[in-house]
Parts: structure tokens; C-alpha cells; sequence
């Protein structure tokens, strides 16, 4: 029987630390050209066919700024990192539909499909390991 352990031991709070940080790279400078640039990316969600472009933008930049930053900081992690991988996921569905795009747009489509599944893939093992000793999470416990 396998069994599950209470406490971790980080082996390196370095690396988790700077892979959290490789990923919220992602996220917070996107949702802050989003809050700069908002009636673009309202334009950009309208032009998706996307019902309430002007609440889908606030809650692009919700979660890309705010949780990303919670992110960032080890805070809540696992919860934030689930989150992010949920939005990372919607958006490729919505966004990078490579299936329904003219064949000379569909290669770009598929990459930026397949890169957002693989950081959704990292998002989960985070979810799953915690954010690692660098992080507000670890000061709580």
C-alpha cells in the first residue's frame, strides 16, 4: 500500500521557485497589455463569437494578473495553479482552434495549442506538488 506523506521535503526550492516564475512569465505581462490594451482584447474576444466580451476581458485580466501573481509568490498555489490551468485550457479551446482556421493560419494555431496544453500539463503538477519551500505556502505551514 502506498501511502501519501503529510510534509514534503524540497529537494530543490530553487528550481521550484524559478519555474514558478518561468510560468507567471506567461501569464502577468499578457493580462497587463490586456488591461492597457482593454478595448482591443474586448475586440479580439467579440470577434471569437464569445458572449460578454467586456466581462470575459476583466475576468482575462483577473486571472492572468491576480492569480498569476499569486502564482508568482507561492500563495494559495495549488489552488491558483488550477485555476490557470483551467483558463489556459478555455482559452486554447476558444482561442487556438487550429481545427477551424484556414490551412495557412491552422500550423501557428496548432502550436500555440499544444504549447498551452504543455504549461496547462506543468500548471497540474504543481497542483499537485505544491509551489515548494520558496513560497508563502510553505510559511504557513
Amino acid at each position: 500500500m502506498t501511502t501519501i506523506p503529510t510534509t514534503q521535503t524540497y529537494a530543490n526550492p530553487g528550481l521550484a521557485f524559478i519555474g514558478r516564475l518561468l510560468i507567471a512569465a506567461l501569464f502577468i505581462p499578457a493580462g497587463i497589455g490586456k488591461l492597457t490594451g482593454f478595448a482591443g482584447t474586448v475586440g479580439y474576444i467579440a470577434s471569437k463569437g464569445l458572449p460578454l466580451p467586456e466581462l470575459g476581458a476583466v475576468i482575462a485580466i483577473v486571472v492572468e494578473v491576480g492569480i498569476g501573481l499569486a502564482f508568482l509568490l507561492g500563495w494559495h498555489t495549488r489552488l491558483a495553479a488550477l485555476v490557470l490551468a483551467a483558463f489556459t485550457l478555455a482559452a486554447s479551446v476558444f482561442f487556438h482552434n487550429f481545427w477551424a482556421v484556414p490551412a495557412d493560419q491552422a500550423m501557428v494555431q496548432q502550436l500555440m495549442f499544444i504549447k498551452n496544453i504543455a504549461v496547462a500539463g506543468g500548471l497540474l503538477t504543481i497542483a499537485a506538488w505544491g509551489a515548494g519551500a520558496w513560497s508563502l505556502d510553505a510559511r504557513r505551514t
